[in-house]
This record gives structure tokens, C-alpha cells and sequence, in this order.
């Protein structure tokens, strides 16, 4: 919420929370930043509900956990109003296929806030991409390798919280958005090119575990309970033109943060890990990465390149939440169709019960639902666009 009141022209005029201390702190940062004090919605997990039948509201944004986005969505879609939400944005393709036919039934866009899209490196990539800088596109790898144990177990209550929750009964890749968002749209998938299948595995659980000994104490319950997450999941996905994508999943084991991107064509590669890459016939030394920095400023993308002062000063993540937030909210002030659209946002969040599927049964290939009927075919890329 403080990165959208720093965004001109943008009022908040009503909050919604399940618990009255949340919604309070929020309406005191509405006070402090703007002078204005929004309406709460206080009372209980259906409060968004109220919120969303407003009729002074041209967008809704929501930021709980992950069972709330979808019924949230869909509410606000109803309502009219223009619908944002944080990652995945569903965990079911239920969730999914709901998203995608209320959104077509009531004509209102729905955006997930899929921040590591607008990272700087990201854009940069998309712009090369497009410029054909790597040449016709053959594979991609990424992940969510990041060390979030912290947020699956609390130390004060001595419980889980809600997302390690999720990891008791669920085996596969419960956080796909971050790595496969840059990727799907460096490929064009929804817009020339679809995912068309997937096959996952994982490896065995014992990182809970030995955080809960660390943090709790070996004789405590979580450091005994089964965890069905692996530790490191991995799932490989093709598209219906041939192009490949290695995915990991890999939360629950102490690691330095890394979400790899590689990207390669016939031409050469990006590789994020490195902040490097390799162009046949331009780069200096054979078999060798050179800096990304300097292409960072030669291929700058129009919209990072324009508004990089105030996502640096106001927004999370390098600048990337600012960003997101700048490109939704340009979206509603136009009445204009969002860039992470619904069928973006089904896709990309469909891993999740796809990868479940795939491990369940052995690793066996899970085809992947065409949420756009078609359209696939003959959607046009993202473009290449400044802040004006």
C-alpha cells in the first residue's frame, strides 16, 4: 500500500482485513501519507466481500494468503472493478478456470502481481529477446531457490504459519509464479507459442525438520512431523513449438537466494546466476560470459529506462514493485486490458497442481489446460512500451 500511495493520483478509500490490528495499521499509513483515513472492512475472512461491492472502487487489490486471492478476485470482477492480486494467483485448476471465466463473463481484467517480471534484468532480457539478440529461442531454467524457512515456522507461537502449512500435505512446486513469469514471456507463451505439458519430481524432506531442531528444540513435534514437500523439487515443461523450461522449487534447505534465468537461443545465452552472457561471434572470449552490466544500459528497457528514479526510491525488490504496481494501475486508468492478464495468471499459477499431479504419479507428463480456447494462436507479444 505505501508503494501505491506513492504512484500520482492513486486514493485509497476503503481496507479490508480478517483482523482489526492489520486493517488499522494500513488505514494509519493511508493518515500519515495521504491525511485521508479509508473505510475498514473489519469481521471476519469474508470482510473483502463488503469491500468489493463498494461503489466508489475502480480496482481492488489483494495481498492475504494464497486461499483468499481467487474468491477475492472474483468478487471484485463482479463488482466491476478491476482485480489485482499477489502470487499464484490460484492454487487449483478450479481456482484457475474460475479466474478465467469470470473475467471473460463480466469483461473485467485481473492482474497478477508478478513483480519479478519488472526486475531490471528481466526487462533487459525481454528487450534483447525481442530484438533477437539470442536468436530463435530453444531453452530457459529458473527457480525459486531462496531460503524461506523463516516463514513457514514461527518462533513465537512455536507453530506453522500458513505457508508451512502447505507443505505438510502438498508435494510439488508450490511457488512457480517468480521464475516462470520472465519466462513465459520472453517465449511468447499465450501470445504465439503455449506450455503444453510437464513432468516433476522431487527429492526427499528433512529441511523443515531440521530448522524446527534448530529453532524449537530436537523433542518439539515439527521436528518429528512428515512433511510431504521434498526439499527440492524439479519440473521440466515443453511448449507445443519445442521450446524447453527447467524449473526448481528449493525452499526449505539453507542456500544463498538465486533464481538462475538463463535464457539461450542458436545465437548464445543470458545467465542470471552469473549476471553474465555469451553472444556467438560478439562476445570476446570463446566459451567464456562477459559482464551483463553493459548491456544492461545499451538494451535498457523504455519502461524500467523512464521511471527508474521513483521505483528505486519507492518500491520493494530493486524497483520491480513499483513498477508492476505503475503498470496495473496505467491499465485501470485507461480502462485498458492489464499485462499480466488472466490467462497469464492461470497459466503461470497451474504449475502448482500440475507439478502435485506429476508427482504423484510417479513423474508421469501432465498435460497443461489451454486457458485461452485458442486465442494462444493469434494473441500478439507484450510490447516494448515506456511509461507515456
Amino acid at each position: 500500500m505505501k508503494t501505491l500511495l506513492t504512484i500520482p493520483g492513486v486514493e485509497v478509500r476503503a481496507l479490508a482485513d480478517s483482523r482489526k490490528e492489520n486493517a488499522l495499521r494500513a488505514q494509519g499509513i493511508a493518515k500519515e501519507m495521504r491525511g485521508t483515513e479509508p473505510a475498514l472492512h473489519v469481521g471476519g475472512r469474508s470482510s473483502f466481500e463488503t469491500l468489493c461491492a463498494r461503489d466508489d472502487l475502480d480496482a481492488v487489490v489483494c495481498g492475504g494468503p494464497w486461499e483468499i486471492h481467487v474468491p477475492t478476485m472474483v468478487a471484485a470482477m463482479k463488482h466491476g472493478k478491476y482485480g489485482a492480486t499477489e502470487v499464484p494467483a490460484a492454487t487449483s485448476l478450479d481456482e484457475c478456470w474460475d479466474l478465467v471465466k469470470t473475467s471473460e463473463r463480466t469483461g473485467m481484467p485481473c492482474m497478477m502481481l508478478e513483480n519479478v517480471c519488472y526486475f531490471q534484468n528481466v526487462m533487459t532480457v525481454l528487450r534483447m529477446v525481442r530484438e533477437k539478440c539470442f536468436g530463435e529461442l530453444i531453452h530457459f531454467e529458473a527457480g525459486y531457490q531462496h531460503d524461506v524457512r523463516f516463514t513457514k515456522i514461527s518462533r513465537r507461537s512455536r507453530q506453522l504459519k500458513w505457508r508451512g502449512a502447505h507443505s505438510v500435505h502438498q508435494d510439488g512446486n508450490l511457488y512457480p509464479t517468480h521464475q516462470i513469469g520472465p519466462i513465459a514471456q520472453w517465449a511468447d507463451i499465450n501470445r504465439g507459442d503455449r506450455f503444453a505439458y510437464l513432468t516433476s519430481m522431487s527429492s526427499k524432506a528433512l529441511g523443515i525438520n531440521d530448522f524446527a531442531r534448530q529453532l524449537l528444540g530436537p523433542r518439539h513435534p515439527l521436528a518429528k512431523k512428515k512433511f510431504a514437500l521434498g526439499d527440492i523439487n524439479c519440473s521440466l515443461i515443453k511448449s507445443v513449438k519445442g521450446v524447453t523450461v527447467t524449473l526448481y522449487h528449493d525452499t526449505n534447505l539453507p542456500r544463498p537466494y538465486d533464481l538462475i534465468f538463463r535464457a539461450q537461443g542458436v545465437k548464445g545465452l543470458y545467465m542470471g546466476t552469473v549476471d553474465g552472457i555469451y553472444l556467438d561471434g560478439i562476445s570476446p572470449e570463446h566459451h567464456k560470459y562477459e559482464p551483463f552490466a553493459p548491456y544492461m544500459k545499451k538494451y535498457a528497457h523504455p519502461l524500467w529506462a523512464g521511471l527508474q528514479k521513483e521505483a528505486q526510491k519507492n518500491g520493494g525488490h530493486g524497483g520491480g514493485d513499483y513498477i508492476t504496481l505503475y503498470e496495473f494501475i496505467r491499465a485501470v486508468r485507461h480502462k485498458t486490458e492489464v499485462p499480466i492478464d488472466v490467462y497469464d495468471a492461470a497459466t503461470w499459477s497451474s504449475i502448482m497442481p500440475l507439478s502435485i499431479e506429476s508427482v504423484k504419479q510417479g513423474s508421469a507428463p501432465v498435460k497443461f489446460p489451454d486457458f485461452t480456447r485458442g486465442k494462444w494462436r493469434t494473441r500478439k507479444p507484450l510490447p516494448i512500451r515506456g511509461p507515456r
